[in-house]
């Protein structure tokens, strides 16, 4: 398996990745935001990374770029979304390996921190916390059984001690208030 970072060229792969990936209940409305996403000038800039088999896109990952609050200036900030790996290729660690190279390359990037709405079993492994309990709250009321999914990862430690709570502020696409709902 190789990671590399998506070109204009692999729109149309990514987009039926991720029909592929999230089935028929979430597919299209995840392909939609992607292609969004991509187009979106208040998400820039972007992490799009792609791992491939065989010449094959197998996952595809999204880092956008939001406000950690207004308090908070000058701090660089990224979310993961989505994340999404080929129905019969999952549970192979694809996920894991776009999650460990987009974070690799955001340190690099000197990004102080990134978010992602997700499970907390799975983002845990890679240093996620739960957000809101340190006054980092989403852009819009999550459903209850949602709060523990809403996580950051401070990648700059100094940052835990100094950031200031606040909402954390998307994009225009991903700050819209039916992406944050079941």
């Amino acid at each position: 398996m190789q990671v590399r970072s998506a070109t204009a060229a692999d729109t149309g792969a990514i987009a039926a990745l991720h029909r592929d990936a999230f089935g028929p209940w979430e597919g299209d409305v995840i392909a939609d935001l992607v292609a969004k996403l991509l187009t979106d000038k208040s998400a820039l800039p972007l992490l799009s990374l792609l791992a491939e088999e065989e010449g094959r896109v197998v996952g595809h990952a999204l880092f956008s770029r939001v406000e950690p609050g207004a308090k908070n200036p000058g701090v660089a900030a990224r979310i993961l979304s989505p994340l999404g790996v080929a129905s019969r290729h999952q549970r192979r660690g694809i996920g894991e390996a776009l999650v460990r190279t987009g974070l690799t390359r955001l340190q690099n990037d000197r990004v102080g921190l990134i978010f992602v709405l997700g499970n907390p079993d799975y983002y845990s492994r890679f240093g996620f916390v739960a957000a809101t309990g340190l006054g980092l709250d989403p852009p819009h009321p999550l459903p209850e059984d949602w709060r523990d999914a809403w996580m950051v990862l401070f990648m700059d430690a100094g940052l835990k001690d100094r950031i200031s709570t606040g909402t954390v502020l998307c994009s225009r696409v991903l700050g819209q208030a039916h992406y944050w709902q079941e």
